[in-house]
C-alpha cells in the first residue's frame, strides 16, 4: 500500500478503466515525486557527445531491403494542437493540396509498401481525443490496415495532482481536465498493455520505428532501416545538430556515472545550468524523436521489469485548467520516449540531416511547410528545395492561432524560397503570389495589407 493520495490516484484510474500497467507505472513516479524526486540532471553529471553520421554509414541494398520487411511503422498521434487553437487531432491540419499530415503519411507508406513489396504496418497511438477522428480521416485508405494488426491503440491517462499534498485534482466544471496524458514515454507501457506488442512480435515483425505525427520528414527510409538492422543495437534515436531554433529544446549527453546516454530535457535542467543547455558548441545534438527499437528487446526489458521501464521523470507544474491562472497548481508527472536511451544497454544515436526532422508546433512551422520550401514528390517525401531552412517569427498576437493564421493567408503561404528570414511584428494580410526574398521585417501598428504579387526583400534591418 501507499500514501492517502496515491491510493485516491490509484482507484481513481481503475475506475476510469485505465489499464493496471498504467496504474503501475503511474504509482512508480507518484513515489518518487512524494520523496522528493524533481528529475533535474545536474551538468556537472553529463559530458558532450559526438555521434556517427548516417551519410557515412555503408547500408548495402540489399540489407535495407530486408530491413523494411520487418519493420512496422508506429506515429505519435495523441496531440489535439491546443496550443494553436485546435480542439481536434493536430494531424488533421491541411498542408499541402488539401492533404493533411495524416494524407501524406498513409500515402507514405503506401507507396513504400509498393515499391518494396513490405508489409510496413503503420499504427497510430492515439488518445480518447483523437481516435474517432483519425479513424474516419483514414477511412478513404482501405487498404492501409494489415490484416491480423489494429490501425491504432490508445496511450493512457493519469490523474493531475494538486502541488499541495499530492492527491488528484477534482473539476467538475469540466471533469476532462482532472486528467493528463503521462507524456510520450508512455508509448511503451501502452504498447506491451494493449497488447500490440506481442501482436508484433507473432506477426513476424522485428523492429519497430515509431515517430510523432508532426514530423512530415519521418520516414521510414529502408537506408535507415537497413543501419538499425546492422548496428545490432537494441534502440536507437536518429539526432541532428541543434540551431538556434533549438537552444531551449532538448539535448543528448553522457552520464559520468555510468556511461550510458541520456536525453535531457528543458524541464530536467536546473536554472543555474541553463546556459550550458542553450550552448550548441557543447551540446551539439537534439533529438528527432525519430526511435529505431528491436522488438524482442522491448519485450524482454519490460518483461524483466515487470512493466515499467523507469524512464526518468519529468515533472511538469501547471493550472489545473490552463487557460485559468486562477485555478490550483498541479503537477503532471511525466516522461519522454527518447529517454529510454539510457535504459538499454547498447543503445545508440545517429546524426541523420535536418529533412528527417520537420515538426510543426507553432503555425511559424506550419508557415514554411505551406511555402514552396519544401516539395511533395510522387513518393510525398518532403524535398527540401530552398538552400536552407528560413526562420520565421510571426507575432503571436496575429497568428498563433490556427484560425487567424488562416485569415491573414487567404490566398496561400508567400513564395519563402528565397527567403532566409521573416519577422513579422503587427498585423498583415498577405495577398496572391507574394515573394519573400532574404531577411524581410514587417513591423506595424495598425492593420496592414501586403498586396498581391509583391515581392519583400531585405536585410532585416
Amino acid at each position: 500500500m501507499g500514501s492517502a493520495g496515491l491510493e485516491m490516484a490509484r482507484a481513481k484510474m481503475a475506475d476510469a478503466g485505465v489499464d493496471p500497467v498504467a496504474i503501475e507505472t503511474f504509482a512508480h513516479y507518484y513515489r518518487l515525486l512524494e520523496h522528493g524526486e524533481t528529475g533535474l540532471i545536474a551538468e556537472a553529471s553529463i559530458a558532450p557527445v559526438d555521434i556517427e553520421s548516417l551519410a557515412d554509414a555503408d547500408v548495402p541494398d540489399d540489407v535495407a531491403a530486408e530491413a523494411i520487411q520487418h519493420t512496422a511503422i508506429i506515429k505519435l498521434n495523441g496531440g489535439l494542437g491546443t496550443s494553436m487553437g485546435m480542439d481536434r487531432a493536430k494531424s488533421l491540419l491541411c498542408v499541402r493540396r488539401g492533404l493533411s499530415f495524416l494524407d501524406i503519411i498513409a500515402r507514405q507508406v503506401l507507396h513504400l509498401r509498393e515499391k518494396y513489396d513490405a508489409p510496413l504496418p503503420l499504427l497510430f497511438m492515439n488518445s480518447f481525443r483523437t481516435s474517432e477522428d483519425t479513424l474516419e480521416a483514414l477511412a478513404r485508405y482501405e487498404s492501409l490496415p494489415v490484416a491480423g494488426l489494429p490501425l491504432e491503440f490508445l496511450q493512457n491517462k493519469e490523474p493531475k495532482l494538486l502541488a499541495k499534498g499530492l492527491t488528484p485534482a477534482s473539476f467538475p466544471k469540466d471533469p476532462d481536465l482532472e486528467w493528463c496524458p503521462p507524456g510520450h514515454g508512455d508509448v511503451y507501457t501502452a504498447l506491451r498493455g494493449s497488447g500490440v506488442l506481442a501482436q508484433l512480435i507473432e506477426a513476424g515483425f522485428r523492429h519497430v520505428f515509431i515517430s510523432n505525427s508532426d514530423n512530415l520528414g519521418a520516414v521510414p527510409a529502408p537506408r535507415v532501416a537497413g543501419w538499425f538492422a546492422q548496428s545490432g543495437a537494441p534502440f536507437a534515436i536518429e539526432a541532428v545538430r541543434r540551431t538556434n531554433q533549438d537552444k531551449k529544446g532538448g539535448h543528448f549527453a553522457r552520464r559520468k556515472a555510468d556511461g550510458r546516454l541520456v536525453l535531457r530535457e528543458t524541464a530536467q535542467t536546473a536554472k543555474e545550468d541553463l546556459a550550458a543547455l542553450a550552448d550548441l558548441e557543447r551540446h551539439k545534438y537534439t533529438s528527432t524523436n525519430n526511435i529505431w527499437i528491436d522488438l524482442h528487446a522491448l519485450r524482454d526489458t519490460l518483461d524483466q521489469r515487470d512493466g515499467v521501464l523507469g524512464l526518468p521523470m519529468i515533472r511538469n507544474t501547471k493550472t489545473l485548467d490552463p487557460s485559468d491562472a486562477s485555478t490550483p497548481d498541479v503537477i503532471q508527472i511525466e516522461t519522454a520516449m527518447g529517454a529510454a536511451i539510457e535504459v538499454f544497454e547498447g543503445a545508440t544515436l545517429v546524426e541523420v540531416g535536418r529533412d528527417r526532422f520537420v515538426p510543426v508546433k507553432t503555425t511559424n512551422d506550419l508557415l514554411i511547410l505551406r511555402s514552396d520550401v519544401y516539395t511533395i514528390g510522387a513518393d510525398f517525401v518532403l524535398d527540401l528545395v530552398a538552400s536552407d531552412v528560413p526562420y520565421v517569427d510571426l507575432d503571436p498576437a496575429h497568428y498563433k492561432l490556427v484560425g487567424e493564421f488562416d485569415k491573414r493567408f487567404p490566398e496561400g503561404a508567400p513564395s519563402m524560397a528565397k527567403a532566409s528570414s521573416l519577422r513579422i511584428a503587427g498585423d498583415f494580410t498577405f495577398g496572391h503570389g507574394v515573394e519573400i526574398v532574404g531577411d524581410v521585417a514587417l513591423d506595424a501598428r495598425t492593420a496592414q495589407r501586403v498586396a498581391a504579387g509583391e515581392t519583400l526583400a531585405g536585410d532585416g534591418s
